[in-house]
């Protein structure tokens, strides 16, 4: 499982031109899952996420997490963190998890999310096309692959 995490001000996801999930100051993140995903990685991923100290504290070091803050956490699927560009000029999304095995560990990361939060979390739809705005702070972008835990 991989997340692209973005620190934002606020972000929101439109479908069909209709607001889908919004959030203010909090973490965007964008999923990928792949076949050989599971319990183990949604549990390594949601623990890390809420915990990750990426939000200043009162000497502007990035020493609080979006717990400590009680910021949102807006997540939105995406396939494509798993595209190989090994070959050739067009991605292969072949480790991408096809929707039968992708939409329950999607939807068990959120849940798992929303208890680790105790609250909410806003949602793309997985599979849809999906317009995202957000306002990145910092920026702040990582990058997290439950396979490579560096």
């Amino acid at each position: 499982m991989r997340l692209l995490i973005q620190r934002v001000l606020n972000a929101a996801v439109y479908i069909d031109g209709e607001v889908k999930g919004t959030i203010g100051e909090g973490l965007l993140l964008f999923v990928g899952i792949e076949e050989s995903d599971n319990e183990e990685d949604i549990l390594f991923l949601s623990k890390k996420t809420v915990n990750l100290r990426i939000f200043d504290d009162e000497n502007g070091i990035m020493n609080r997490s979006v717990l400590d803050t009680g910021g949102d956490i807006l997540v939105v699927s995406q396939f494509t963190l798993h595209a190989s560009t090994k070959k050739g000029n067009r991605p292969s999304y072949i480790r991408a998890a096809k929707p039968d095995v992708a939409i329950p560990l999607y939807e068990h990361f959120c849940s798992a999310l929303s208890q680790k939060l105790n609250k909410s979390v806003q949602t793309g739809e997985f599979g849809a096309d999906m317009q995202v705005q957000l306002v990145n702070n910092g920026p702040v972008t990582i990058w997290i692959d439950s396979k490579n835990r560096e």
